[in-house]
């Protein structure tokens, strides 16, 4: 019922902004607000970390091109807008099982490495934010591996 009233108070104080197509309770939102953070946190946006966004959330969510123009203007003004992370991580907690949630952290890790370089602030990212999704360390630092051999294997 909460969740309800939150999109009600969403939807409505950004009437006249064009309707929304990604509600603040979809997990695929949320993950690509985190990923949108993930890309900028380093402080520079190259062309490859942009396309490697669109076809990550294309790919993984099986969407059309317009749409995931959709889903991530809409994550980059949910990034812009929040304070931290928490209110994407509660919705991910809230909406994925277990396998989803991991599922998370290896698209996450595909973010990381779209620009071939790894930065303190990306990683640090990625650990807070599979540590409050309940993924344990264990299987992020096996996610991150699997991720590298995919990499290297290219």
């Amino acid at each position: 019922m909460l969740q309800a009233l939150n999109d009600w108070l969403t939807k409505i104080s950004h009437a006249g902004e064009g309707e929304e197509h990604f509600s603040v309770a979809d997990p695929r939102l949320s993950v690509a607000a985190i990923l949108v953070h993930i890309v900028a946190v380093d402080g520079v946006v190259t062309e490859d970390e942009k396309r490697r966004l669109r076809e990550v959330l294309s790919q993984h969510y099986a969407l059309s091109p317009k749409e995931t123009e959709e889903l991530v203007e809409e994550a980059t003004q949910r990034d812009d807008e929040a304070v931290d992370l928490y209110s994407f991580t509660s919705v991910l907690k809230r909406e994925l099982d277990e396998d989803g949630r991991r599922e998370v952290v290896e698209l996450m890790w595909e973010m990381v490495y779209a620009d071939g370089e790894v930065s303190e602030f990306e990683d640090n990212i990625v650990w807070r934010v599979a540590e409050l999704i309940g993924v344990t360390s264990r299987d992020r630092v096996t996610i991150r591996k699997n991720i590298e051999a995919k990499r290297d294997a290219r």
